[in-house]
């Protein structure tokens, strides 16, 4: 994605920003829509907010534009944590269930991590953003609530074994849209024999967007005007982008 001139306009664009733990993807949205006074500010793909790094956020008439961008392939590096099932399958929520780990050894764990590249079903927490019936499944885990959903199909392209030191494993992954970490460490604990949850997750990269092209919040709020910000904004290839200007144009 270039950052050459944008024919949409100078205030559209995508900005990647490293978000910081404990913020939500639509609290930072929001702190740059006040802070840079941009009126449509969004993003490509929720991060938890237990989880950092890579989010694409969407300036302007590029908002329009998240389908583009929404189906890449994104890179996360992470621990997970042996012996504890929680309700969110991350360190979040709350502990619901304990076992031991003593069984597992290095051995099993490669084995097992193994066999979970490739496509496979995956079954979405109840603490996500995923709606049946309209209803989104978290507003209903926040009820105490648990229902029947459908599993969805998702591709784990790449896992691998950084290091392991029970009960902490921590990997790297790249895997396709739509895929929670934090429930593949919690099914990678069952096959396991005890149980698993995601203690830290980092996004390394969405697509072609890169951990190392970010910028931080920090950096965002030593920032004086909106004039300032430009040069951090990427846009879609020229060719690509009048294309879209003028479909957007249309609407």
């Amino acid at each position: 994605m270039s950052a050459g001139k944008n024919p949409i306009g100078p205030m559209n664009g995508v900005l990647i920003v490293d978000k910081p733990v404990d913020w939500t993807s639509h609290d930072v949205c929001q702190f740059i829509r006040k802070k840079f006074s941009i009126a449509k500010v969004g993003h490509a793909g929720i991060l938890d907010s237990t989880a950092t790094g890579v989010l694409v956020v969407l300036l302007g008439l590029y908002t329009k534009l998240s389908d583009r961008f929404l189906n890449e392939a994104k890179e996360y590096e992470g621990v997970m944590e042996l012996g504890a099932k929680t309700s969110t399958h991350d360190a979040a929520g709350e502990i619901l269930k304990t076992s031991s780990w003593a069984h597992v050894d290095e051995a099993a764990v490669r084995s097992v991590m193994k066999s979970f590249k490739g496509e496979r079903e995956q079954l979405p927490p109840m603490a996500s953003a995923v709606k049946l019936g309209g209803v989104r499944l978290y507003k209903l885990a926040r009820q105490g609530k648990e229902i029947d959903r459908p599993t969805k199909a998702v591709n784990i392209y790449d896992l691998i074994i950084s290091r392991i030191e029970l009960p902490l494993i921590e990997f790297y992954c790249r895997v396709s849209k739509g895929t929670y970490v934090r429930t593949l460490a919690n099914d990678i604990g069952e096959v396991l024999g005890t149980h698993a949850f995601l203690k830290v997750l980092r996004r390394m990269a969405s697509g072609g967007f890169k951990i190392e092209n970010s910028v931080t919040i920090e950096f965002l709020k030593s920032l004086k005007t909106t004039e300032e910000l430009k040069p951090y904004l990427r846009h879609l290839p020229h060719t690509e982008s009048v294309a879209a200007a003028q479909a957007l144009t249309r609407e």
